[in-house]
């Protein structure tokens, strides 16, 4: 695994983030949403980036319907992420951190493209839904690599199965959309079904 995957990826995957910074708990960007390639320790605010890790490679985590995301444009300088399913959200390219739990309604039958590791339904043909998916695939099988000195035949195979620009992006903000409403709770079919007040007949003469 040394070999197919940095030593903080890891790390990164098992990190707790958006708790409060103990170090700047009354500053207004306290959360702590950040975490350092080169310490591999525990996430830290927006200050501590300015400060103890000035010169450090950091990376910011975001977060997407209560799970934690990372900007493509961000963790593709450090990390091969080839295979991994991204999508759009608030114009900006991302892929999860780990796997999400599958909607109950949800189901793979007809689905023409699953994750490797967790059977998740995806929007396109990559291997896996997320990082730590394709971290899981490394360490049972090592026929994948998160290095970036090492790509494989998936960035092959990623070409091949790329739509075109605005077909792409049409496609995954359909599906990001369909991702956020799986995960509400639909309002009561009998509530709000009438507005306003009801038309009634003229009195007959």
């Amino acid at each position: 695994m040394e070999m197919l995957a940095p030593p903080w990826l890891e790390s990164l995957l098992s990190t707790t983030f958006f708790t409060v910074c103990p170090s700047h708990r009354d500053a207004p960007r306290s959360e702590s949403n950040m975490f350092c390639l080169d310490c591999i320790s525990d996430a830290f605010c927006f200050y501590c980036r300015s400060t103890r890790h000035k010169d450090h490679s950091a990376i910011q985590i975001r977060r997407s319907s209560y799970h934690d995301v990372v900007r493509v444009a961000e963790i593709q300088k450090v990390l091969d992420i080839t295979g991994v399913q991204t999508y759009v959200i608030n114009s900006a390219r991302v892929l999860f951190l780990n796997e999400r739990p599958q909607p109950k309604s949800s189901t793979s039958k007809g689905v023409p493209h699953l994750c490797e590791i967790c059977g998740r339904s995806l929007l396109d043909p990559f291997r896996f839904c997320s990082l730590g998916c394709k971290l899981a695939r490394i360490k049972n099988n090592g026929d994948a690599t998160c290095n970036l000195g090492s790509k494989d035949d998936e960035v092959g195979e990623m070409r091949e199965g790329r739509l075109p620009s605005k077909e792409e992006e049409e496609l995954r903000e359909r599906g990001q959309q369909e991702m956020y409403t799986s995960t509400l709770t639909p309002p009561n079919s009998n509530t709000r079904r009438r507005k306003g007040t009801p038309h009634r007949a003229p009195f007959g003469s």
